[in-house]
């Protein structure tokens, strides 16, 4: 989206502004300490206290983030003001860590109107509290099709950020500092914004156009055109898979040069590439929503429940309910 002059100005206030870290079990240190690290420079490189912080949690306390280190906590969840801007701190299990006294607590002060912000995994939990409906937002790229599917009111992208209004999102990992220095460039300046990021020796700064991952054809390393246009057409059609002979069809090519091309790049059938695909992705619906095993299977273009037991079966050694049991049991 481009970027307005009204946007592009920094404000005249030299105000200090306050954020809220909600910090959840098992949270991101990453996606947490790149936000602080960018707000703490942009105080050191003004000269001035241009923001302040309190970081707090679910019952006070102390909270661990999910490489084990524990945090002591500011305080429980606090009442907060319209001027404060709230950034919850997501990491592994958002769905266990997205408690009902926080779903109120959300609900509660967003009605005063501050700035809320999701890092990492939060915008699950921002989305679970309704307050993402008809907005704009990230995720990590390994929970966007669980979020995808329980949550079809929210505009889900692949952006490294996302700010929709006074809602705000990030995909974890270094984004943080992203959308840290887009808040600052657009509060105090470019100049400001760029003395952050060299002191973070940070040298590509990405905006909300950027997306958090490389396309799977990148990753892989194919560069035939033709079957990265093929690769692509099978991750949007998961639930209503199209056979190898149409797709070799949409691209120009036979089928015989479709499994020769699959052969060469990925040493596998297109098939049994499809497949892969598929039961990737009910992987990640087992273990990230509630969905029945069943929703799950047709979700992913499975017609037979039986189906789809088997062929997960010989791709993970266990079966769909087996794994939801599992996930269950983590949790």
């Amino acid at each position: 989206m481009a970027q307005s002059q009204a946007d592009a100005r920094p404000e005249a206030s030299d105000r200090t502004r306050r954020f809220i870290f909600v910090l959840l079990p098992e949270f991101t240190l990453l996606s947490f300490s790149a936000a602080l690290e960018a707000l703490r420079l942009a105080n050191r490189m003004s000269g001035k206290p241009l923001y302040e912080w309190r970081i707090v949690g679910d019952g006070g306390g102390m909270v661990r983030c999910s490489a084990g280190t524990v945090f002591e906590l500011d305080g429980d969840l606090p009442e907060v003001s319209r001027a404060d801007t709230v950034m919850l701190c997501g990491g592994i299990d958002i769905v266990s860590a997205t408690t009902k006294r926080l779903l109120n607590w959300l609900r509660r002060e967003a009605r005063k109107g501050p700035v809320v912000g999701g890092l990492c995994t939060a915008s699950w939990a921002l989305a679970e509290a309704g307050l993402m409906d008809g907005k704009r937002a990230t995720i990590h790229w390994e929970n966007h099709d669980g979020f995808e599917e329980e949550f079809p009111e929210v505009s889900l992208t692949k952006s490294v950020f996302v700010i929709d209004g006074n809602r705000m999102s990030t995909a974890g990992g270094i984004s943080s500092i992203d959308l840290m220095l887009k808040l600052v460039a657009d509060q105090h300046g470019e100049d400001l914004a760029n003395a952050v990021a060299d002191q973070l020796i940070y040298s590509a700064i990405r905006t909300d156009r950027d997306t958090q991952r490389l396309s799977t054809p990148t990753r892989i390393g194919v560069r035939h055109p033709k079957l990265g246009e093929v690769i692509k057409k099978m991750e949007a059609a998961i639930e209503e898979p199209i056979s190898p002979a149409l797709l070799a069809g949409q691209v120009g090519m036979s089928t015989r040069q479709l499994e020769r091309l699959f052969r060469r790049y990925l040493d596998r059938s297109p098939k049994r590439y499809y497949m892969e695909l598929r039961l990737q992705k009910a992987r990640n619906l087992l273990m990230q929503t509630d969905m029945s095993v069943i929703n799950v299977a047709l979700a992913c273009g499975f017609a037979s429940p039986s189906h789809f037991s088997k062929c997960y079966r010989a791709q993970y050694a266990t079966t769909p309910y087996r794994e939801r049991g599992s996930s269950s049991a983590k949790e």
